[in-house]
């Protein structure tokens, strides 16, 4: 059984209302929400922080010429 650990926090009661009001409208509790909050920022992080890293290694590859699978091999065989 997962353990869980308990913390306090404070919202805004505009924040909090909302939070309630989607707990309620999706049959979760409370925790369950900011949980979901919680995990979909980090996934959003994450995507963001891949996305600029392709971006930075594309622009290194298209500096070298490489702009498809052909130009790396070419490169590779270098």
């Amino acid at each position: 059984m997962a353990t869980a650990v308990k913390k306090t926090i404070s919202l805004p009661p505009e924040l909090a209302r909302d939070a309630e009001n989607i707990a309620l409208e999706e049959g979760k509790t409370l925790s369950a929400v900011v949980q979901d909050a919680l995990r979909l920022i980090k996934k959003t992080r994450l995507k963001t922080e891949f996305l600029q890293m392709q971006n930075y290694w594309s622009k290194k590859a298209k500096e070298k010429g490489i702009l498809n699978e052909k130009d790396l091999q070419r490169y590779l065989k270098k």
